[in-house]
């Protein structure tokens, strides 16, 4: 026989050999030892830190989404509202628009933001912080700063029936720090402050 052709078959099946080896190895074992481990583990945020209220799904802590009036598209004074976004709890629709700082359209978008910010909590609009009119880079951000959750309370509290204090101090409550310590900004989760807030008004 073809010493050529004995080795071509020698190299074929160890490649074959190799070749099933590396999927067992990576399409099988690694995958399920990944996913046992954050099951185990991490099982909240493998499953992609979802909140229950009552034993119903609320929404994810890492998507954001919208708390408009039932069945419009208008805010709901009663909660406090997230930074624009370019999805409503939707995580496939990642990405900002694009458009640059001097993009007039851009521009434009952001100051008519702005004004219908100052006018819905009643605000200057020089009081107006930049989270509440543009995007995230990710464009489903659920945080907002401290700064335009600050502004929202007294909307908030004037729609619920609560004290300002106690809304102020709620929003404080639910503050997160830069991650340790230095990276980022503080922030705010707007769906947990939303459910916080729905448990304040259950108590009234």
């Amino acid at each position: 026989m073809n010493n050529s052709f004995v080795n071509f078959g020698r190299m074929t099946w160890a490649a074959s050999r190799m070749l099933l080896v590396l999927t067992v190895v990576t399409g099988i074992v690694y995958p399920l030892l990944v996913t046992g481990i954050g099951q185990t583990a991490f099982r909240h945020k493998a499953n992609g830190s979802i909140v229950e209220v009552d034993g119903k799904e609320a929404g994810s802590s890492l998507i954001g989404q919208s708390w408009n009036i039932k069945g419009t598209d208008k805010p709901d004074p009663k909660w406090f509202q997230p930074r624009p976004s370019n999805s409503d709890y939707d995580p496939l629709a990642t990405g900002s628009n694009q458009l640059s700082a001097s993009n007039p359209k851009l521009v434009k978008l952001v100051r008519d933001a702005k004004e219908r910010v100052a006018e819905f909590n009643g605000v200057p609009q020089s009081e107006v912080p930049k989270d509440a009119v543009t995007g995230s880079a990710s464009a489903i951000d659920p945080d907002i700063s401290p700064k335009y959750a600050d502004i929202q309370v007294g909307r908030v509290a004037k729609a619920n029936g609560l004290p300002a204090a106690q809304v102020r101090k709620l929003v404080k409550d639910h503050t997160d720090g830069r991650v340790i310590g230095f990276m980022g900004e503080p922030r705010v989760n707007v769906l947990e402050l939303n459910i916080a807030l729905k448990g304040l008004v259950a108590k009234r």
